[in-house]
């Protein structure tokens, strides 16, 4: 059942997500969603938002360990998937919390918040294990993630994974550039 909130999360938002759906997709009897989730569509909802989380930042920590540019073309290698196999109607169930839970489920705005800090602080701690400072790793893992999730939200909009592609491309430029400068210092206009 968490599974299938999530996705109904990730593909028609907050306010998308309901019981019926939840049991469609995942096939539970009705009587399971109380007893699982006593507190109803409500801890429904916040429990697969965490799940959904969890799951992902599980998939950084793990994938951190090749560093980040790895990291960025798995992270690109996982929505191509996802939005191909779902023709273009899944997003990610965190950015659906933090945008549209405001109306539907105003406790489901924080726990995104929480959720993209766990994510930036692993990317971070992929960016300090590659050489580079915290203050620069926590503002490129800030970068990468804005810029990987608009692309995703691109890709939903046009139809076409390119948007992902190309955000990909300069996000990595910027690392191999931050990588340099950190390396070489600025090249200087002589």
């Amino acid at each position: 059942m968490l599974f299938a909130a999530a996705e109904v999360l990730r593909e028609k938002g907050a306010a998308g997500v309901t019981i019926d759906e939840v049991l469609t997709r995942s096939g539970a009897p009705r009587g399971s969603v109380y007893h699982h989730f006593p507190g109803g569509r409500s801890q429904l909802l916040t429990e697969a938002l965490q799940f959904a989380g969890d799951a992902i930042t599980r998939l950084v920590d793990d994938a951190a360990t090749q560093g980040c540019i790895p990291l960025i073309g798995q992270f690109v290698a996982f929505w191509e998937r996802t939005l191909a196999e779902s023709d273009f109607a899944a997003g990610c169930p965190v950015v659906a919390a933090a945008i549209g839970s405001a109306d539907a489920d105003p406790a489901l705005t924080p726990i995104a918040g929480d959720i993209f800090d766990r994510w930036r602080a692993a990317l971070a701690r992929a960016f300090v294990a590659d050489g580079f400072d915290e203050s620069d790793a926590g503002s490129l893992a800030v970068t990468c993630i804005s810029a990987l999730e608009g692309a995703v939200v691109l890709c939903r909009a046009t139809r076409t994974a390119e948007p992902l592609r190309d955000v990909a491309r300069q996000v990595e430029f910027l690392i191999r550039s931050r990588e340099f400068v950190r390396q070489f210092g600025v090249p200087s206009h002589s």
